[in-house]
């Protein structure tokens, strides 16, 4: 059967649900009801085993997963299943009495996908010797209804990446930030093995993997199944390495500074992993650490002001698994990331000693329990802790100079003393429970069912304040300085169920999904009940009146999806989902402590009453299999997205906002919508090329890019937009080709160009930054920057030594911006590269070459 990594369908968008009463009470009874398996790091290996001579059934035949000492035979009808079986490769070994024994190497398993393999065995009297097939990698997977992308861990290593989490911007419909079918790239939630690792305060990705640690990653940019939640556009789930019954030893190095290159960023990068075992077929074991310093593409201005490195990173994972017996598996885990940094900005290079430095640590440790019960059923349990530390700003907080304003020089161009009043201390601990299952009824069924918990415990202390400016970035220094000043301790919690039902027909080309999840969320916070109070006719003041409790919050996610065969090479796929997503903490509770409230101390408040923002989504997609073995992908999408967060001034008329002005909220409200479709055309397997070629258009746009815009417009005396208008990642064309040419198995060049059509800008050009805007005139990103063209090219020279059994030495070279291209990033309002000081940042990073080594054994 046809298999590809690749896309399929998908869909988002809630119905908005009455109040549940007793919310926790329904969690615990459907927590109890619910048996289950670990999302996203595991899948099935089934198939059927026939006679080559008479094409019979063959039963009884012994089937072993030699690397993880597992087996099962097959039944009457020459079926077999295995469950439970781990994201990797395998070697299966099949024998019977009276046959030839078959080994089929190179076996894939994807996380929650079955892979179906058919073996005919040849009948013979006397033993033989083992004949050893390569199992034929799948041109798509058509068992998934939403678009999927499926990456082992050797075509990571291939790409011209630093993370695993970079893969997803080389995909259809991703923009290089990771905006996902036109959506934020905060809508995007990442998980190493089916775990999230995300900053639920500040919002993104808050760990790393050593590349080394993972063995492979799914990328939904589609519709996705309902054990995955607390996402609008896509979800990443890096699978990590399991370790195995031969130690393995893998050693990186590289820099982007050899031979006398001139454009440099002073890199350095180390990486080292180790797997084995302990205890032969019993107890394995991981390890994995990378580090990278770097002096960034700033280091001229930075030499000037601090040592070397300007900033550091280390990421390093480790996990032992001790299998007692071949159907239970207990893992333990240990993830830590750590970054150390220093930002930049143009205007401060004279004064680079005045921005606060930037550090953050993220820890995990995590218990898994596998267990596979029967034939048809089993489970994975999960607990684990999740801590993220961020800092911003050096000692303590009375110790910052908040009295010392920016000086500028004469023109008022760069900032040359004084520092900026920035010192943050947050921290957030995720205690998560996670019970998921997998039962097979009868040959066609596969149910799923699931629950986690979450409880929150955060922690957040920040000083911020910042001048006010015009529209045009110029500070207005005779007004009093926006105050985001913060403190707050809160424990909310979060609770989710899910079940889902795949019924697969192979042989009648049919697939069938319906999926059910159910979230809440208690804020545990009271909210104030604000009221506002006439001064004038154009003017108010806020009092803060009694608190009132904010409400829970409750979600039920319904998702569907069909598949179905419509030519002797082409699968019609369908999707439809609603999707949700939880606001950042920091929307709900900054600004509500009470000091802030009585004082007015806080520009913005939070709003622990924020409902969570829902899309809604539909795709459709048509696969079809073509002469030497490529696959063509056509998949429409449109999504619609409501509830988002914006900020509302809650004064009369066009104002500055901050302080006792007035108070600004954070509010459901914008709108976004996007839709477009995608041609692909890829090639998964072949001897000398393989890849991907992509097309997409697309169309992005909404009443507000920012959870902020509402808050600046209302500074900078503008009106609230009225309908949709581009939002800032709408790209309308984008092409992508990704090529590996493997050449005699000793050499690879992997291949990235990408180009899309110009972003949108606000294009409101004006002779004095001082003016005032006619609002009659202003139009958002009505203006379009220059397109877009980059080549990476990344090339690995293999070589095994006849001295060192095992042993495969690898140079290689990473060139990215190949062509050294000036692509624009930004433009100002007048249409300037870079705004008036030719900001260097107004375009991307230039040519950087990375050349290195590495040996594994």
């Amino acid at each position: 059967m046809p298999s590809i990594r690749r896309k399929s369908s998908s869909c988002k968008h809630p119905p908005r649900l009455p109040c549940i009463r007793r919310p926790v009470f329904t969690v615990l009874l459907l927590a109890v009801a619910s048996a289950s398996l670990l999302g996203g790091t595991n899948g099935i290996v089934e198939g059927i085993i026939r006679d080559k001579r008479t094409h019979e059934a063959i039963s009884e035949v012994h089937v072993a997963v030699l690397e993880i000492q597992s087996g099962t035979s097959s039944d009457s009808t020459g079926r077999f299943s295995l469950q439970n079986i781990r994201t990797g490769k395998y070697t299966l070994r099949f024998s019977h009495i009276g046959y030839t024994s078959q080994i089929v190497k190179d076996v894939a398993v994807h996380p929650d996908l079955r892979t179906r393999i058919t073996v005919e065995l040849e009948p013979s009297a006397a033993e033989m010797e083992e004949v050893v097939v390569e199992q034929e990698k799948l041109l798509f997977e058509r068992d998934v209804t939403g678009t999927t992308y499926l990456v082992s861990g050797e075509e990571i290593r291939l790409l011209p990446v630093d993370y695993a989490n970079e893969v997803i911007g080389l995909k259809a419909g991703v923009t290089l930030e990771g905006n996902v079918r036109g959506g934020k790239a905060t809508e995007v939630t990442y998980l190493v093995d089916g775990l999230p690792v995300q900053d639920v305060i500040l919002g993104g990705l808050s760990a790393s993997l050593p590349t080394s640690s993972v063995v492979g990653m799914s990328i939904y940019t589609g519709g996705f199944d309902p054990e995955y939640g607390n996402a609008l556009s896509g979800v990443v789930n890096m699978v990590t390495r399991t370790g195995g019954n031969t130690h393995r030893l893998f050693v990186r190095a590289d820099k982007d500074d050899l031979f006398g290159v001139t454009q440099t960023s002073k890199t350095s990068e180390f990486e080292l992993s180790a797997t084995g075992p302990i205890a032969q077929n019993q107890l394995f074991y991981l390890a994995a650490v990378n580090g990278l310093i770097t002096d960034t593409r700033w280091w001229q201005d930075f030499q000037h002001f601090f040592p070397s490195p300007i900033e550091k990173n280390l990421n390093a994972f480790a996990k032992l698994d001790y299998v007692p017996s071949p159907p239970l598996k207990i893992g333990a885990q240990v993830l830590i990331s750590h970054r150390d940094t220093h930002e930049y900005e143009f205007d401060w290079r004279y004064n680079l000693g005045g921005l606060p430095p930037e550090e953050k640590t993220s820890y995990r440790i995590a218990a898994i329990l596998t267990h596979t019960v029967s034939e048809n059923f089993f489970y994975t349990a999960s607990l684990s802790r999740y801590i993220v530390d961020s800092r911003i700003g050096q000692g303590a907080k009375q110790d910052v100079p908040v009295n010392d304003p920016w000086q500028y020089d004469f023109y008022l161009q760069y900032i040359i003393s004084g520092q900026r009043a920035w010192w943050l201390k947050s921290t957030q601990q995720t205690s998560t429970a996670k019970v998921d299952g997998t039962l097979k009824i009868a040959r066609a069924n596969m149910l799923k069912m699931g629950g986690e918990f979450n409880y929150y415990d955060l922690q957040s202390d920040l000083l911020k304040l910042e001048p006010q400016t015009t529209y045009f970035g110029k500070t207005l220094a005779n007004l009093p300085m926006l105050d985001f000043s913060s403190a707050y301790t809160y424990h909310p919690w979060a609770g989710a169920l899910y079940i889902q039902d795949k019924i697969d027909l192979p042989e009648e080309g049919a697939l069938l999904n319906f999926g059910l999840r159910y979230d809440m969320l208690d804020p545990r916070a009271r909210r104030p009940a604000i009221e506002s109070i006439p001064l004038s006719d154009t003017a108010f003041s806020a009092a803060a009146a009694p608190t009132v409790p904010a409400s829970v919050k409750q979600q039920l996610s319904p998702r569907f999806g069909a598949g179905m065969q419509v030519a002797q090479h082409g699968y019609l796929f369908v999707n439809l989902g609603w999707y949700f997503q939880y606001p950042l903490f920091d929307y709900l509770y900054t600004g509500l402590d009470r000091v802030a409230l009585a004082k007015g101390v806080s520009a913005v408040t939070g709003n622990p009453d924020l409902d969570p923002e829902r899309s809604q989504s539909l795709e459709i997609s048509l696969k079809y299999v073509l002469p030497a073995d490529l696959v063509a992908s056509l998949t429409y999408f449109k999504k619609e997205t409501t509830n988002q967060v914006d900020t509302k001034t809650f004064i009369a008329g066009p104002s500055r906002i901050g302080g006792n002005l007035g108070y600004v909220e954070f509010v459901n409200n914008p709108y976004a919508e996007a839709s477009g479709f995608e041609l692909v055309l890829g090639r998964e397997v072949g001897r000398l090329i393989t890849g991907e070629f992509s097309y997409t258009y697309m169309v992005a746009a909404g009443t507000s890019g920012s959870p902020y815009q509402g808050f600046l417009s209302a500074q900078y005396g503008l009106p609230t937009p009225i309908g949709t208008y581009p939002l800032s990642w709408d790209q309308h064309h984008t092409l992508k080709l990704i090529s590996t040419f493997s050449i005699k198995e000793q050499l690879d060049v992997n291949l990235v160009v990408q180009w899309h059509s110009g972003r949108p800008y606000t294009s409101y050009p004006i002779a004095n930054p001082y003016a005032a805007i006619d609002s009659s005139l202003f139009s958002p990103n009505n203006g379009r920057m220059p397109s877009y063209f980059n080549v990476d090219v990344k090339a690995q020279k293999h070589f095994a030594l006849s001295w060192w059994p095992g042993a495969l030495l690898t140079l290689y070279a990473d060139v990215r911006n190949l062509t050294d291209a000036h692509n624009v990033a930004w433009m100002d309002s007048n249409g300037r590269i870079g705004g008036e000081l030719n900001d260097p940042s107004g375009y991307f990073i230039g040519r950087r070459t990375h050349v290195g080594l590495q040996l594994s054994f």
